[in-house]
């Protein structure tokens, strides 16, 4: 009886223990303490089922479905809340397949199992699987369930359906009528919203407010506002949606007089007056209500601060962040996020390393700052300190490597990630580009459609400045093909890279085809249009265009201005050329770059006035770069003009020391003139240099 007694005190006490536990691990998980969380879990000697559910609802909630996945899979034993918990974490992180899979593997399903399928399916479009998984749930069905297709069906524009199964519900409640009118509201149909609204046999507040949401974010805030008159008792939430309506677009004398009227203001009504200043920069006020305020939280301090710091007074931002009674991992990333636009990059890393606690944001706000500044070692360092990366992770670094010419490491990056989003692809395939690497480019895109991610408009310019490149006509007729089906054809960067691409496949008509199409056209689409002609040679085409730029209202920039004179130096046109010339700093004040004077050179050298494109090259008032003297250089050559030629080619050598071409060049132009000597002193000057070798003549001796 002793031992026996003994023995029930023994689990009790380990029972007590498991409970005390189970509690303090819900307690971290709950206040973002991850790490620690986990720490615990691993250490406890005994688990039950309650313990590894909040373990998996911490993970989950964190975004960490893969760590969740095998913890699930790991579980001794699982209950109903187990399978529940792991299902909607990859339902709402967008892993259908997943989810379903483990939704076909239950042993019994709950009503609670049946509505997360069903919402699962909705969300992610499957509306026809969404019905199917609703009819088969057994007996009767919850309310829940068809509130999940009704809101389904509303959200994805089906509204006949979703007013259809609401007719057909037993006992359709209010939140099932909310559903639908959310489902019209938050897609913009305010038109069938308010005739939906208006025929609702109960309405409550969350009714009025909804109404008042839809004309909020459709931009109508007259309407919205006239709206809110018939509220008759209207909550903190609508006066709150109405005050964020009229900060979001700069109406900020009305925001401010109807947060003046509010009978009750909490801290999320000041917050969003707050935010509303800031985004205004309007930080004198800003300030002011901020001090005003009775109650302020996180979101009040980080707000402030990410103001102060985005206009450049750090100082301030640093004293008001050195005042805070509590830790506040937003608002110190807000003043990192300062400090690194002003390339005050240490003083970022000083806040950095001075926090406790980092979240994912922290970490990647700094891995960001060093990849802009091409600290890439310093950014990879830090990343692979980083405990938990998330998909912006991976893709910051991928994009660093690839922008700063490393596409090997870019690469090694991109393959060892578990999961891989459209950005990630993209980060790859731009990359591959920019590098020059079209045929790996291409590759990649063709890795990528037998995936399941989706290429979007940046996956097709990217794919379409590759074309281009390669003047491959064949794969950007199928690119264009592709465009088409996938919807993204209206888009403004893949319609300008189309042009771009049929223009330097020499299809001009086809690339004026996409222009005239265009609905909208940027300063991009007329340049490149200009470009297209430009570089078939078709000169006065260009100059049309340049017109009709000027008569639409398109104020020409720099690139404008390389196209035309690049197409008046292939046509010949010299008064015309002379005459955009000299428009670019007397009609649109623009200074020329190198670029320009280059064009000049080539326009004037081509033309025989080899003496006015030296005078032009002497008279610039920024030094020339190799593209100046090229353009010098050549006309020279055509001209036999051999004197000037040896100084172009001298400059060229001077300001390209290992390009041996040049020495090559500098030769030949002094054997030409008999000047023997000379000439073999340019070739000794190849190897006393250790100058690289042409590319066409990589692997001889």
């Amino acid at each position: 009886m002793a031992a026996a007694g003994a023995a029930k005190v023994t689990a009790a006490a380990a029972a007590s223990a498991v409970f005390r536990s189970n509690q303090e691990l819900t307690r971290l998980a709950r206040s973002g303490q991850l790490a620690a969380a986990r720490r615990l879990f691993d250490s406890m000697p005994r688990r039950n089922t309650v313990t590894y559910n909040s373990m998996l609802s911490a993970l989950a909630r964190h975004g960490r479905i893969d760590e969740a996945r095998a913890l699930f899979d790991g579980m001794p034993s699982r209950n109903a809340v187990s399978w529940n918990a792991m299902i909607a974490a990859l339902s709402d992180h967008g892993r259908v397949a997943d989810a379903r899979g483990l939704f076909d593997r239950m042993p019994s399903r709950d009503d609670f199992s049946w509505t997360v399928m069903v919402s699962c399916y909705a969300r992610a479009g499957e509306l026809e699987l969404a019905r199917d998984v609703l009819d088969r749930m057994p007996g009767d069905k919850c309310t829940a369930c068809y509130n999940a297709m009704i809101s389904g069906y509303a959200k994805n524009g089906r509204f006949d359906d979703a007013v259809k199964l609401l007719r057909e519900m037993p006992a359709p409640d209010l939140f099932s009528w909310n559903s639908a009118l959310a489902g019209l509201t938050q897609s913009g149909q305010m038109v069938r919203a308010v005739q939906f609204f208006d025929e609702m046999v109960e309405k409550d507040m969350v009714s009025w407010n909804l109404m008042l949401e839809g004309f909020v974010r459709a931009g109508d805030l007259d309407a919205a506002a006239s709206f809110f008159g018939r509220i008759e008792s209207p909550n903190v939430v609508s006066w709150v949606t109405l005050l964020n309506g009229y900060c979001r677009a700069g109406r900020i004398s009305d925001a401010r007089d109807l947060f003046d009227r509010m009978p009750e203001r909490n801290v999320v009504a000041c917050n969003v007056m707050l935010d509303g200043y800031v985004r205004l920069s309007r930080l004198e006020e800003a300030c002011k209500l901020f001090d005003e305020m009775p109650g302020k939280n996180s979101i009040s301090w980080t707000t402030i601060i990410s103001g102060l710091a985005r206009a450049g007074k750090l100082q301030e931002a640093k004293d008001l962040l050195d005042k805070m009674s509590f830790n506040c991992v937003a608002a110190k990333t807000a003043l990192m996020h300062g400090y690194l636009q002003r390339n005050m990059v240490n003083d970022a890393r000083q806040i950095f390393d001075g926090m406790e606690v980092h979240d994912t944001v922290c970490w990647n706000t700094m891995i960001s700052g060093y990849v802009q500044r091409g600290m890439l070692e310093e950014a990879m360092l830090l990343f692979q300190r980083m405990p938990n990366k998330d998909t912006v992770s991976w893709n910051t670094m991928i994009a660093g490597y690839a922008q700063g010419g490393q596409m090997r490491k870019a690469i090694g990056i991109f393959r060892r990630m578990s999961r891989k989003n459209t950005v990630s692809w993209n980060s790859v395939i731009s990359g591959f580009v920019q590098n020059g690497l079209f045929v790996d480019a291409f590759h990649h895109f063709m890795l990528m459609r037998r995936g399941t991610n989706r290429a979007d408009w940046s996956t097709y310019a990217s794919c379409l400045r590759a074309c281009a490149n390669l003047a491959a006509l064949h794969v950007g007729r199928q690119l264009h093909s592709l465009l088409v089906r996938s919807g993204h054809i209206n888009d403004l960067f893949a319609r300008n890279a189309l042009i771009s691409t049929y223009a330097k496949c020499g299809r001009m008509l086809e690339a004026k085809q996409i222009f005239d199409e265009m609905v909208g056209k940027d300063i991009v689409s007329w340049n490149a249009l200009v470009d297209g002609y430009a570089s078939n040679g078709q000169g006065t085409e260009a100059i049309s265009v340049f017109r009709e730029m000027e008569a639409n209202g398109v104020r020409p920039d720099e690139v404008t201005f390389v196209g035309i004179l690049s197409a008046c130096s292939r046509a010949g046109l010299i008064d015309e050329g002379l005459g955009f010339f000299n428009s670019m700093t007397e009609e649109y004040s623009l200074k020329p770059v190198a670029e320009h004077y280059a064009c000049m050179a080539d326009l004037l050298g081509r033309a025989g006035k080899l003496n006015e494109a030296f005078e032009l090259v002497q008279g610039m008032q920024i030094q020339p770069n190799a593209g100046v003297w090229g353009a010098l250089l050549g006309a020279c050559q055509m001209y036999k003009n051999h004197e000037l030629a040896r100084l172009a080619a001298e400059k060229l050598s001077e300001l390209e020391p290992c390009r041996a071409s040049n020495y090559v060049l500098l030769s030949n132009i002094s054997a030409e003139a008999g000047k023997w000597d000379e000439a073999e002193k340019a070739r000794a000057s190849i190897k006393e240099k250790g100058a690289n070798k042409p590319p066409g003549l990589a692997g001889s001796t």
